[in-house]
């Protein structure tokens, strides 16, 4: 048999020792086989015949030739191997912690045994069904970790060896110092001993695929993906892509400060934070954009979720010893990474998700201020406007020092990283604290929204997500862009059930009731309640205690829609009646008091036969004394003409026509 050994490593006298003395004993089992093979006479059906044994026994000693026989105990002495053969002897999962999977694996060489954990991207290995007891494996990338005396193999990324399923291999014994008298295991090895008895190492080798040395200072440089609790020495080579503010925070059990920073390399992100000590120490010291060397110790813990918006499950913390050094060589570490989502397909995201999102900035508001519920602390806020090219805009809202200092022309392209999903009053972003910024970035995305607005972006007309409400998440079922007749609201009785249901349609108005379409509101911001007339010329607000010589009116509108099915009444306030009628309610009413009936009527005239697209809920609602459905219009948009003509389009296509007769080329 041919002995096999991992390329490019040198292998001790130790582990040739092993190896030989494991092909002794396999080539005394094919002879011992072969003895059998000539003296059994037995053809009974379901036993073990002369061929089928020498087979077996062929099969096995073929599966050792692949095996790395001895890598373990090459790997334990300090080597590094580009990668190795091991057998697949226990698999068990773990117990679940915040939801995370995991599994711990039982590797053999046929020598030694030792216990392994998969990172969580494996898991469609065992999800598959890829991955049994007795399969052999490549294991392609690892680290090699001594946790609580004893050895644990972190594997990282390896190939399945589907054609090779054996019985165990060999009589492995447990991995540990190599003068460690450790007894042989028997043939299944239990959970309760899974791990022997070894002496404690000093520290352990680690090796990734792309990992690389600059020089003894800094080691094995270690992709971030790996990083993990069970980490013993690492260094990482990372760009820092966001920095944030100092914060300070005081409770019963004292006081102290913070700072948290991103780190980026070609692997993957990960957040680090420092207190107190490390503020002082490191927050001058990192600047966004350099690359630095971070070295342990530095804890690598769960990540607070709640604080990150990072695909990572993991976060550091900065201790007393930790080593952070400038990079003078950049190469190979990557700028910003974003994974955007296009402004139409923010309905399919859900609330408080943390995505990124490019976008034309068309408005930009003033600066504001709110005052925190808890803290009872002014925040300044300013909203922007953003568009792309999907036809739609949102609303988003930058935060702090960030909205003071905001500055980007309109019309220019901005990529944000780290926005929060929200639906509060309608589907609206805001940039967290750990967000960045990135005015007119230099990447793909940015110039093809630039080119496509400059030439016909900035006319068009866009949807908006306003009052995207989450119940519409809860109410239905299908897509939630679809639009739906006015017989089908009707079919499916939408709004007489005790939750409220959410539609959209396409309808056109044919009449506006004329009598009562607004009423006198209060001037105080915010306010929007019905004022009364206690003297001519005084209006009083009861909210707000307050007296002002006029009054703000407001529509509240009934209007009649249609669509091919039937008709159907819809309750507007006035946002949805200014885009009705065209001008303010104030200055419909000022007309009536002034006797222009005749511009009144014309006014109304011009409302009927404008088709909107109605978002719209359906609540059941008493009056006098009856119940009835209340269909109340939450927000309207123009016909989008470049949209409705490819959902027609689309709509076309879903029918079964030959090419030769198609429209579509």
């Amino acid at each position: 048999m041919t002995k096999r050994y991992i390329t490019g490593a040198p292998v001790n006298p130790s582990t040739r020792v092993l190896h030989a003395n494991v092909t002794s004993a396999f080539h005394n089992l094919r002879t011992d086989a072969n003895v059998t093979s000539s003296s059994s006479t037995s053809t009974t059906s379901g036993t073990l015949t002369p061929d089928s044994q020498h087979s077996e026994t062929t099969r096995m000693a073929d599966a050792l030739g692949v095996l790395s026989v001895g890598s373990l105990a090459q790997i334990n002495s300090g080597e590094q191997l580009e990668s190795m053969v091991l057998q697949c002897v226990q698999i068990k999962p773990m117990a679940s912690q915040q939801g995370q999977e995991r599994y711990r694996v039982v590797m053999n060489d046929s020598v030694h045994f030792i216990q392994c954990m998969f990172a969580q991207q494996l898991n469609w290995v065992m999800h598959e069904g890829k991955l049994i007891k007795g399969t052999l494996v490549r294991v392609k990338q690892y680290q090699v970790n001594f946790v609580k005396d004893k050895n644990i193999l972190i594997i990282l990324d390896l190939d399945v060896m589907e054609e090779f399923s054996e019985q165990k291999l060999g009589q492995p014994i447990a991995l540990g110092n190599p003068e460690a008298d450790v007894k042989p295991q028997p043939g299944n090895i239990s959970g309760d001993n899974m791990y022997g008895k070894q002496q404690p190492a000093k520290a352990l080798p680690s090796r990734t695929n792309g990992a690389t040395t600059h020089g003894s200072s800094h080691g094995t440089i270690h992709p971030i993906e790996s990083l993990s609790p069970y980490a013993h020495r690492w260094t990482i080579k990372a760009r820092c892509t966001h920095k944030g503010d100092i914060k300070t925070w005081h409770n019963k059990n004292g006081e102290g400060k913070l700072f948290s920073a991103n780190f980026l390399d070609d692997s993957g992100e990960i957040r680090a934070t420092g207190f107190n000590d490390a503020v002082d120490q490191w927050y001058e010291v990192l600047q966004e954009g350099n690359v630095y060397y971070i070295s342990s110790p530095c804890k690598v813990q769960l990540a607070k979720k709640q604080f990150s918006n990072l695909n990572n499950d993991y976060e550091l913390t900065f201790e007393r010893d930790t080593q952070i050094e400038k990079a003078e060589d950049m190469d190979g570490v990557p700028q910003v990474r974003y994974n955007f989502t296009s402004l139409a397909d923010l309905q399919t995201v859900e609330k408080d998700n943390t995505i990124d999102v490019i976008g034309v900035l068309q408005e930009v508001g003033e600066v504001g201020e709110i005052v925190g519920k808890t803290s009872s602390k002014p925040y300044s806020k300013r909203e922007l406007t953003l568009v792309d090219n999907t036809g739609y805009n949102v609303r988003l809202t930058v935060w702090g020092k960030i909205a003071q200092d905001f500055d980007a022309p309109q019309d220019s392209v901005i990529a944000f990283k780290g926005l929060k999903v929200s639906d509060f009053g309608g589907r609206s972003l805001s940039l967290l604290s750990s967000g960045t910024m990135n005015v007119d970035p230099d990447i793909d995305e940015a110039y093809k929204l630039k080119g496509w607005y400059d030439g016909s972006g900035r006319n068009e007309q866009f949807q908006s997500h306003a009052n995207t409400m989450s119940a519409v998440m809860a109410s239905g079922a299908g897509d939630r862009n679809a639009y739906k007749t006015i017989a089908q609201v009707r079919d499916e009785n939408l709004g007489m059930g005790d939750e409220t249901d959410w539609f959209s349609t396409k309808a056109t108005i044919i009449y506006v009731k004329q009598d009562n379409i607004a009423y006198p509101a209060c001037l105080s911001e915010g306010c929007n309640k019905k004022t009364v007339e206690v003297d001519p010329g005084q209006w009083r607000c009861e909210k707000c205690d307050k007296t002002f010589d006029r009054p703000d009116y407001r529509y509240i509108m009934s209007v009649n829609v249609s669509d091919h099915t039937g008709q159907m009444w819809l309750s507007c306030f006035n946002d949805v009646g200014v885009q009705i009628m065209g001008v303010p309610a104030n200055d419909m009413m000022a007309l009536r008091d002034e006797g222009e009936e005749r511009k009144v009527t014309e006014a109304f005239a011009e409302a009927n036969c404008k088709t909107f697209v109605f978002k719209c809920k359906a609540k059941m609602d008493t009056f006098q004394d009856q119940q009835r459905v209340r269909y109340q219009v939450q927000y309207a948009n123009p016909l989008n003409f470049s949209l409705e003509s490819k959902k027609l389009a689309d709509l076309i296509q879903k029918y079964s026509i030959s090419d030769n007769n198609s429209l579509f080329m």
